[in-house]
């Protein structure tokens, strides 16, 4: 798997472009905005975008994700079907934060703990992580040993609880039970800000880390 982490939207929250280098067919994970960016990478890699991955669908992961539906015909798979009420919300949080206009969506496929997706002859695993949000998902290439966990987990912090439907336990058992299970040696790209490790997190974060 090859990926590409385009910051965007004011929040510049990291928009990942993922593509299989056999097919070099690809995927976009949470297109919150600045699409325009997002395409010319995906040309400047030679990549055909055939499917949306959403982790959950806060206004800076999904802004954009009706819009790019459209302009490409592609399909979207994610988050859980527990945050389709922030999904209606959408259009009246990019207004109400200053965002541009975004209209709802409706994913071709929900996700559920224990689901693949696919593109090319990639496979990653989902994994159900609600907390920060109640539909949130994570994608985890076994192959790679890369995970796109959105905002459950950060360098060094956790995702935000203090959000309508935002619960606290709910995150720190995520974290504990579905992804530090999957191995320190795995990277992870954040919603926001720098990569680091599961493993990295287990012996340094003040929130989830092993000593807390």
């Amino acid at each position: 798997m090859k990926a590409s982490i385009i910051p965007v939207t004011p929040y510049q929250q990291n928009c990942s472009l993922i593509w299989c280098e056999n097919t070099m067919k690809g995927a976009v994970i949470d297109p919150g905005g600045d699409l325009d960016r997002v395409l010319d990478e995906a040309e400047k890699n030679g990549v055909t975008i055939e499917n949306i991955f959403m982790t959950h669908s806060h206004l800076d992961h999904a802004g954009g994700t009706a819009e790019l539906q459209k302009k490409l015909g592609i399909t979207i798979e994610g988050p859980h079907k527990d945050d389709a009420w922030l999904i209606a919300k959408l259009p009246d949080e990019c207004a109400k934060h200053g965002f541009p206009a975004a209209e709802t969506f409706t994913p071709d496929r929900w996700l559920n703990n224990g689901d693949q997706v696919s593109v090319g002859d990639l496979t990653l695993d989902v994994y159900h992580c609600p907390g920060h949000t109640p539909g949130h998902v994570v994608f985890h290439d076994p192959q790679s040993n890369i995970a796109f966990v959105g905002d459950v987990l950060f360098k060094g912090s956790i995702g935000r609880t203090d959000f309508e439907r935002g619960n606290h336990a709910d995150l720190i058992s995520a974290i504990r039970d579905r992804l530090w299970p999957l191995g320190d040696e795995v990277t992870f790209v954040s919603g926001h800000g720098d990569l680091s490790t599961f493993g990295e997190e287990r012996r340094s974060n003040p929130y989830v880390g092993d000593g807390v």
